[in-house]
């Protein structure tokens, strides 16, 4: 289900693309003219275009930046949906979500490794993250991709996802595992992939864009509500009062 509430900084209308709008969306990402040709088959444009043309100037290149990612890239495919979905999760963007589901499922990833992405927590350091902290609360850890059953470089590359997001850097035992599978461009790209799109999710979620559609065959699989901005913030009202002399800033 889509969310009501409107979004702090929504798409730009296409009737208020100025020419030079246009002409900059174009000359970074040629995909984008299916949307702005005028024709009167062309597709919706997608709320993120809209919401990137607000300032065309950097939107512009970053969407042909992340183009590059999607179209040009190195990783396989079904790797760097992997990646996105995990970032989507580990942020709880639905935009992301929602968009990259269809794309995951263009890749090859079934309903139920789509749920598996978004299960139990932080991977950590897979599967020696898991046995040590089993060691030490004498209980059963299922989470992330042991939860999920993830194995070899599909739990690699989720535990890189958690360990960008959580520490911004891949453990040694990690990236060893994962320079055994992919070459020096693909690492380099893999860490692009989960930078970039957790940009993407920090702005999506601040600003409140929903997607245009949710699927309603693999709704959002993490517990509680996405992340979304809310009138006020208790974790930001915590801070001024610890920070007093900040609250003007």
């Amino acid at each position: 289900m889509t969310s009501a509430v409107a979004p702090r900084i929504g798409p730009l209308p296409a009737a208020e693309w100025t020419a030079e709008d246009r002409a900059l969306m174009r000359g970074h990402l040629t995909r984008a003219e299916r949307y702005l040709s005028g024709a009167a088959d062309a597709p919706p444009m997608p709320p993120i275009l809209g919401l990137l043309a607000r300032h065309v100037r950097v939107g512009g290149p970053w969407l042909a930046f992340s183009g590059r990612l999607l179209e040009d890239g190195t990783l396989r495919p079904r790797d760097r949906e992997l990646l996105i979905l995990r970032v989507g999760a580990r942020t709880r963007c639905r935009y992301l979500w929602a968009e990259h589901v269809r794309i995951g499922r263009e890749t090859g990833l079934t309903d139920a490794d789509l749920a598996a992405v978004a299960t139990g927590t932080a991977v950590a350091a897979g599967a020696e993250a898991a046995a040590g902290a089993e060691a030490a609360s004498g209980t059963a850890v299922a989470a992330g991709a042991e939860a999920g059953g993830w194995a070899g470089r599909d739990r690699d590359l989720l535990a890189a996802v958690d360990q960008l997001v959580d520490t911004h850097v891949v453990d040694d035992p990690t990236w060893a595992r994962l320079a055994e599978e992919f070459d020096e461009r693909e690492l380099l790209e893999l860490m692009f992939v989960v930078g970039s799109y957790l940009c993407l999710a920090m702005v999506l979620n601040s600003v409140g864009l929903a997607p245009p559609a949710e699927p309603d065959d693999a709704p959002v699989p993490w517990p509680g509500p996405a992340a979304s901005p809310s009138p006020v913030d208790p974790q930001k009202e915590e801070n001024h009062a610890a920070f007093p002399e900040t609250a003007g800033r």
